[in-house]
């Protein structure tokens, strides 16, 4: 039977080869119903002539269509592009777009067939449609893993992560996203050209045109299914082989910069966190709310992280509407030295922890600002009952360590709700404090007038068993307060990390100041944090390829293992 419609798609196709118009292939390339009429009659035509059974048909009718190699001497094959052509016809002929999960397979399954394509010499021809068809499949398969229900009967069907033996489950998101980084990779690891990957007008050639094009799809991916070991790997491999970001536009730049920032910030770089960030919020279009408030909320948190907190001009701007609610009593709070109040800000039970866990900050928030949060009670009580010394007597200015202990004391306990008359009932204590972890192995006791239980008995607790590890082990009578050695510990850190300037005296527990004969002691004894914080760092962020920049090649890089900020 004849097929009019298709033979008019193979002779356009034809052409766009011949004339090397990649864009304009992508063009023609419909994945997803409704079909505009022309489309129609070809999915019809497809399965009046080509039903399923018939691939080897298909494909035989492409091949005879399109040219099977480039022109010129030379030339690259284009076996693996008709193949992709061939899939493309079996697509669109057998997709029913009300069966999501069968779609998925299908989608991924044709663009596995364009991948391939993607690595033959000719592969650059297919490259805007690798990264459109990566950009339907990464819709769809979040989509997909935000439906339970319907993707509850895939654990047969899921694959693992390596080699067999690991047998990490990957989940749909996941395998799309593994299946899309080998696109990306293909990308990266471009030869033709030059060494540098730029044509004679300095921009990039060959497929390295799609490598951050391609990583942006693979990061949101793998932010999303939360594998930063993936992530990981994205930008090592971009690190060691991309041309420089700023040759690529503004959108790319903002993106790849705002996940490398998200990276760095889930591996404890906040530093690196904030250069990144910054920089994809000075180049986020300013039209671009959506975004620019997604970027400004990691950068407001790493900033606080590292001492540098927002002016008020920065909660001004239509992004950051709400954030000043959200972040400013934790800025009160360390900058007071406030710890009641800073426990209640970053507690589970605040009615912000649920918007904070939502953008996973919490938890960074509130063990990281522990440091400035003594340094600035440190502070405070050198204000409220430091001896600011004596120069004509050369006598440095000091601080009890005694005094800031029984400050700590006093707002730990107002964080816990303990007054200075507080009840010693031990249930009260427990309730106040919470209960104890050993508490899962441990049961209460058989009252004396219970039956001996039965050997055939079951109960869901064994009253009276104390687990045998923790036989002499009992709850604390107390709060868990600082205690002297506690308060001295953390001086003793924030001496060690530059954030106090002075030496410790064990004996008479006090901290003096040095270098302060003629400056304020103050100034010296308590340096800025984000000052000092930033002259132990360089600029430089492991991911972010700048102009310029040496690179080592063939190097193996983890980013994630050097020292955090402020740890």
């Amino acid at each position: 039977m004849a097929t009019p419609t298709v033979d008019k798609f193979l002779d356009e196709i034809s052409r766009l080869i011949k004339q090397k118009d990649g864009s304009r292939i992508q063009d023609f390339l419909h994945y997803e119903p409704p079909w505009p009429p022309i489309y129609e009659r070809m999915v019809a035509e497809l399965r009046q002539t080509y039903p399923a059974a018939d691939h080897i048909e298909l494909e035989s009718k492409c091949s005879k269509a399109l040219p099977a190699n480039e022109e010129g001497d030379g030339g690259g094959s284009f076996t693996s592009f008709i193949s992709f052509v061939a899939k493309y016809f079996a697509f669109i002929r057998d997709v029913d777009i009300g069966q999501l999960l069968e779609t998925h397979d299908k989608l991924k399954a044709l663009l596995g067939q364009a991948s391939i394509a993607l690595s033959a010499s000719t592969g650059v021809l297919i490259l805007p449609t690798v990264i459109s068809l990566s950009r339907t499949l990464s819709k769809l398969a979040i989509g997909l893993d935000k439906r339970p229900d319907l993707v509850a009967n895939l654990t047969s069907r899921e694959a693992t992560v390596g080699a067999e033996e690991a047998g990490e489950r990957v989940t749909l998101a996941e395998g799309s996203a593994n299946l899309i980084r080998e696109a990306f990779k293909k990308c990266a690891s471009e030869r033709s050209g030059n060494s540098s990957g730029l044509d004679s007008n300095g921009k990039p050639e060959g497929r390295r045109i799609g490598i951050y094009l391609m990583a942006n799809v693979c990061l949101k991916l793998f932010f999303h299914c939360r594998k930063l070991r993936s992530a990981e790997q994205i930008f090592a491999l971009i690190y060691q082989q991309s041309p420089p970001l700023s040759l690529y536009p503004a959108a790319q730049r903002t993106t790849f910069l705002y996940y490398l920032g998200r990276y760095h910030f889930a591996n404890n770089h906040f530093y690196r966190a904030q250069l990144a960030l910054q920089e994809a919020y000075y180049q986020c279009h300013r039209q671009a709310t959506k975004q620019r408030r997604l970027i400004l909320i990691y950068l407001i948190a790493s900033n606080i992280i590292l001492g540098r907190f927002p002016k008020p001009h920065v909660y001004q701007t239509p992004e950051a509407w709400g954030l000043r609610d959200r972040f400013e009593p934790i800025c009160r709070a360390l900058a007071k030295g406030d710890i009641a109040s800073f426990r209640k800000l970053t507690s589970i039970d605040n009615p912000s922890a649920a918007w904070f866990l939502h953008w996973r900050i919490l938890l960074q928030i509130t063990n990281r600002c522990e440091v400035i949060l003594w340094r600035s009670l440190a502070r405070r009580t050198f204000l409220l009952s430091g001896n600011q010394g004596d120069a004509s007597k050369r006598t440095a200015p000091t601080l009890n360590i005694e005094d800031i202990f029984v400050l700590a004391t006093f707002l730990e306990k107002r964080a816990l709700g303990i007054g200075s008359n507080h009840s010693n009932d031990a249930k009260s204590q427990k309730a106040k404090r919470g209960e104890h972890t050993n508490s899962i192995f441990i049961f209460p006791p058989t009252p004396a007038d219970t039956p001996p239980a039965q050997a055939d008995d079951k109960c869901e607790a064994p009253h009276g068993y104390i687990d045998p590890d923790l036989l002499d082990c009992v709850d604390p009578p107390d709060p868990d307060l600082p205690t002297i050695d506690t308060v001295e510990s953390m001086i003793a850190s924030m001496v060690d990390q530059d954030l106090l300037h002075g030496f410790i005296s064990h004996s008479q527990k006090r901290f003096a100041i040095t270098g302060a004969k003629n400056a304020s002691p103050l100034a010296v004894g308590f340096p800025n944090v984000w000052a000092t914080l930033k002259a132990k760092m360089d600029d430089e962020v492991p991911g972010w390829v700048k102009e310029g920049q040496k690179r080592g090649g063939g190097t193996v890089m983890h980013l994630s293992g050097a020292r955090p900020v402020g740890a």
